[in-house]
């Protein structure tokens, strides 16, 4: 058997799951639609994928708890009835599910917050108002409720988040629990609350249902939890009565990245590996595990009982299946880029995933069988290889021209440091290109190849914009430095949008990249360990630049504030590290062989760089498209040769996918 750690049986209390796997929560904004049949199918489709055990999004168990005003709770009967259909359904797919309850404490983002201490968390507008007595003992109630109601919902069981920074972790860490009373002050005393709102839903539920505790093994904040801290907690959380311990780590405002692409795969399952000394229960790993040979590892090292993933049954609802059934290459790869599901969430969007825009958006992406039809795709980037790949799924002959390797932009992206992913994403391409059928021509398509098919798709990508400065044959484009091209040391790089942030990565990374060497990665992040620093925060060492970086843009504003929501601040931390200049509000005057003179407040100023280049924009690729229309044909526009903005791969593959649908 494939993975035979991962994929064996787990008793968790009196719950026995087929296998090790637990989709992590993640919220979604699905339950805030109001749409409880939607809800019902986006978790349905996961449990016919296999998974061991789901967990969902974070349910408020009162209004002051939740993450945002409107929140999704279990606060009515109406509120018991709609979860039962999502149980009902999941139930008939042969699927668990654990409902999570969360309170948000000081993250939640209205005037009614509460928290241990009055202290105005560095995310939020507002600043909570500190619990008396009477005010903890309603929010332990409220918890202990919201328990019962998911069991009568028919939930398998609960999860207490207490962890991320959160209500409850907010009082175990002396950083925001400053009182001076009975649950606060001691590690005895601030352990107090999260302890009884487990003893107490444990007495409320009774034995057969499943109480999962999510606990935060490293805070990422100053003046955190120590280890002993922690590993106290985790054994009196055992005496209360819960049935497993589930990973957390960092808090949402620490300064240290925890799921994005660039850190390491598995990169926190070393903590998870001494939890599991400290207690008799299960222990869950988490943190970007995002396949089948990362997940048996951690397992059949001895470092975790059970595997979370969350992002990755975005990606691939079929996760599990696939690599029961030995279709592992056939995973659709979670990359943790969280363009389409943080990012979503933390704008006020409806969740989804670049890589399967059908994530919770499933009865979008259906259609009805139609007879085959003969499709041309012309160019093997996200754009052309959604279309291509959904096409041919659906039983139709394609053929997908292109010179260039496939993959697209997408090859430039993967030799950034930190964006190893990005190879994962091509490969997976390359297999699904094989796995339905696709015909692929490694040549340029002209008019003449694209002749007697029944459906032309044109999504030939972008060309880098031509920003026509004085000396720029001097410089180089983006297109060129990541694909090999020699660099001198000193460097400026037109263009401070994704492309130029990549490139200033790029040039400023010795080798080894960090994201594949966890002790360099946890060095220049400032990881240490809860043992020897309560919160696990050191000095952070990065390595010296490669090289010396300006970074410029013409907008007078800071660089970086257009890139992802929630990994914007991870690439200008990173920058900022190796010493790169980042400069708002420059023109650019001409080039030269003594550097580049630019205009900043009205001043000239030489940069002494020894080389440009050139990351200013890039048009669609339309020329064939355009040659096409004016013979009275009409192909269909994809992707960059569309829209040309930033290289919006997620944009791209939604499109091409849906586009393939209509076929």
């Amino acid at each position: 058997m494939p993975y035979p750690t991962l994929l064996s049986p787990l008793t968790l209390g009196r719950t026995t799951l087929p296998n090790r796997v637990l989709m992590g929560s993640m919220h979604t904004g699905l339950e805030e639609l109001g749409d409880w049949n939607r809800v019902a199918t986006f978790y349905a489709r996961r449990a016919q994928g296999g998974v061991g055990l789901m967990v969902t999004g974070g349910m408020a168990p009162n209004r002051e708890g939740g993450v945002f005003p409107g929140a999704a709770g279990l606060y009515t009967a109406a509120d018991i009835a709609n979860h039962r259909t999502v149980t009902t359904r999941v139930h008939e797919a042969g699927g668990r599910i654990a409902m999570q309850i969360l309170h948000a404490g000081r993250y939640a983002y209205g005037r009614d917050c509460v928290s241990a201490s009055a202290l105005k968390s560095p995310i939020s507008p507002f600043a909570p108002r500190a619990l008396d007595e009477a005010g903890i003992e309603a929010q332990i109630t409220a918890m202990v409720t919201a328990a019962t109601r998911a069991q009568e919902a028919g939930y398998d069981g609960v999860e207490v988040m207490g962890s991320e920074g959160y209500f409850l972790n907010q009082f175990l860490a002396p950083h925001t629990n400053h009182r001076t009373d009975a649950w606060g002050g001691s590690a005895e005393n601030r352990m107090r609350l999260p302890v009884e709102v487990v003893r107490r839903i444990r007495a409320a539920v009774g034995p057969d249902f499943l109480l999962i505790y999510r606990i935060s093994l490293i805070d990422l904040v100053p003046n955190g939890q120590s280890w002993d801290d922690i590993a106290t907690l985790a054994r009196a959380i055992q005496s209360a009565g819960a049935d497993a311990l589930n990973s957390g780590i960092g808090w949402h405002e620490a300064r240290v990245p925890t799921i994005a692409t660039s850190v390491p795969r598995a990169a926190f399952a070393w903590l998870t590996a001494r939890l599991r000394c400290e207690v008799t229960i299960p222990v869950i790993a988490s943190n970007r595990i995002n396949t089948p040979e990362v997940a048996e590892a951690i397992l059949a090292g001895g470092q975790a009982d059970m595997v979370s993933m969350a992002r990755p049954f975005l990606a691939d609802p079929d996760f599990v299946a696939k690599a029961a059934s030995g279709r592992a290459t056939e995973i659709a790869p979670c990359i943790a880029c969280n363009q389409a599901c943080l990012d979503h969430t933390f704008a006020g969007k409806l969740t989804s995933c670049l890589v399967n825009p059908a994530a919770c958006h499933e009865a979008e992406f259906t259609a009805p069988q139609t007879p085959p039809k003969r499709i041309a795709v012309v160019g093997a980037g996200p754009a052309g290889l959604a279309c291509a790949i959904t096409a041919a799924t659906r039983g139709h002959q394609v053929t997908l021209f292109d010179k260039a390797p496939v993959g697209g932009q997408l090859n430039l992206a993967r030799q950034v440091p930190g964006k190893e992913e990005f190879t994962t994403l091509v490969d997976w391409y390359h297999t699904m290109l094989a796995r339905t059928g696709v015909t692929l021509r490694p040549q340029t398509a002209t008019q003449a190849d694209l002749a007697g098919y029944d459906q032309v798709v044109i999504a030939t990508g972008v060309t880098p914009r031509d920003p026509a400065l004085p000396g720029q044959e001097r410089a180089l484009s983006y297109i060129d430095v990541l694909n090999g091209a020699p660099v001198g040391n000193r460097v400026a790089i037109i263009g401070a949008g994704g492309i130029g942030f990549d490139v200033a990565e790029f040039l400023t990374q010795t080798a080894p990249s960090p994201t594949l060497d966890p002790a360099l990665w946890r060095r220049e992040w400032g990881i240490g360990d809860p043992a020897e620093t309560p919160g696990g925060l050191t000095p952070p060492t990065p390595e010296p630049p490669a090289r010396q970086v300006w970074l410029l843009q013409r907008k007078a504003e800071k660089p970086g504030r257009a890139l992802g929501k929630t990994t914007g601040w991870i690439h200008r931390a990173a920058l900022q590290a190796k010493g790169v200049l980042m400069l708002g509000g420059v023109s650019y005057d001409t080039i030269t062989d003594q550097g580049l003179t630019i205009t900043r407040n009205g001043i000239p100023e030489l940069l002494p760089v020894d080389t440009v280049v050139l990351c200013a924009g890039q048009l669609p690729e339309r020329s064939l498209a355009d040659a096409l229309l004016a013979i009275g044909l009409t192909p269909h526009v994809i992707g960059g040769a569309d829209r040309a903005g930033e290289l919006d791969a997620k944009r791209a593959i939604d499109q091409g996918t849906r586009l393939a649908l209509t076929f």
